[in-house]
């Protein structure tokens, strides 16, 4: 069973940026499509990216306006969320998942945007 670990979080001022990291191990990692989630205090688990099987295709959630990107390197086992211009609201845990959640969830990386 595949399991997920993310890292990379932080504390990071407004505007500035961050780079998580999703390592996944006890699988086919290239066989999945992967995405970004994330919680934020009080509110559901939401979607925020997601990347094809091949690194190929992604797609966003609105509220990203461009500021992440998210890429997978197969080699590696792991998907990446490149972030900038963060903002307070951005403040979270984000999980890696597939877009369909059909994996366990990880701890998830605690993102934390100061004002």
């Amino acid at each position: 069973q595949v399991q997920l670990v993310e890292s990379g979080g932080g504390l990071v001022q407004a505007g500035g940026s961050l780079r998580l990291s999703c390592t996944a191990s006890g699988g086919s990692f290239s066989s999945y499509a992967m995405g970004w989630f994330r919680q934020a205090p009080g509110k559901e688990r939401e979607f925020v990216a997601a990347v094809s099987r091949s690194g190929y295709s992604t797609s966003y959630a609105a509220f990203v306006k461009g500021r992440y990107t998210i890429s997978r390197d197969n080699a590696r086992n792991t998907v990446y969320l490149q972030m900038k211009s963060l903002k307070p609201e951005d403040t979270a845990v984000y999980y890696c998942n597939t877009p369909s959640e059909a994996f366990v969830w990880g701890q998830g990386t605690q993102v934390t945007v100061s004002s």
